[in-house]
């Protein structure tokens, strides 16, 4: 059974999401602050982290830059804002999606899912070598990571599926809407903050120079593209 960690200093909205979470079978633990969240992590094995911004002491924000640092476990952010800043902050400093309360819970544990689902299924269906080789980055389909010549790490999901679609494209200019359709598994609604967020923070990671990328390589007015001499 796959589990989850809602970090939420609303107890009874949280009881709420754990009895919601149990229905779609999955196991959840309650926290109620940053604090906390951390200690059960390195305690267990989670598939997903549902994690408020507006908490007292240790923030969503500055939680999830502690949980970033560890790990590349997906997470999804709630927050009463629904202003665009803070969510393109969130997106920026690592979150895999974010949603703006109050929200109607069958959109929540669908986006729960759908994240849990990327993050322990997509890319292991045995499509030939686990492996992906470029000039100076390893891509490996079963571990999830990234080994550059700075090292081997693991990207949050979002980061990992964006950089992998794109690869397996390599040399095709795709439109924002086709990265954002097969990444988000949604309609794309003209929302680039996410896609622009997550090809910054890859570009931070891979790039020894981010503002003139070797790998993904903006197109302009169209969208992106992974680097046909690679």
């Amino acid at each position: 059974m796959d589990r989850i960690l809602l970090v939420d200093d609303d107890r009874d909205l949280s009881a709420l999401l754990a009895r919601s979470a149990a229905e779609e079978n999955l196991a959840a633990d309650c926290c109620a602050s940053g604090r906390e969240a951390l200690a059960l992590l390195e305690q267990g094995d989670y598939q997903l982290v549902v994690l408020d911004v507006m908490m007292p002491g240790m923030d969503g924000f500055e939680t999830m830059a502690r949980i970033r640092a560890k790990s590349g476990v997906p997470i999804l952010m709630l927050t009463a804002r629904g202003d665009a800043e803070s969510k393109v902050r969130g997106l920026r400093a690592g979150a895999d999606d974010y949603l703006t309360k109050p929200f109607a819970m069958e959109e929540l544990l669908a986006r729960m899912q759908s994240l849990i689902r990327r993050y322990t299924r997509l890319n292991r269906q045995g499509e030939g070598t686990p492996r992906l080789e470029y000039q100076g980055l390893t891509v490996d389909l079963d571990a999830r990571t990234l080994t550059t010549q700075q090292g081997t790490f693991a990207p949050p999901p979002k980061e990992f599926d964006l950089l992998l679609y794109c690869a397996r494209h390599q040399g095709k200019i795709l439109t924002k809407a086709q990265i954002y359709e097969a990444v988000w598994g949604e309609p794309y609604v003209y929302d680039d903050g996410n896609i622009m967020a997550v090809i910054s923070r890859l570009r931070k990671k891979l790039e020894k120079d981010p503002a003139h990328p070797h790998y993904l390589q903006t197109v302009k007015g169209v969208g992106y593209r992974f680097n046909k001499d690679v």
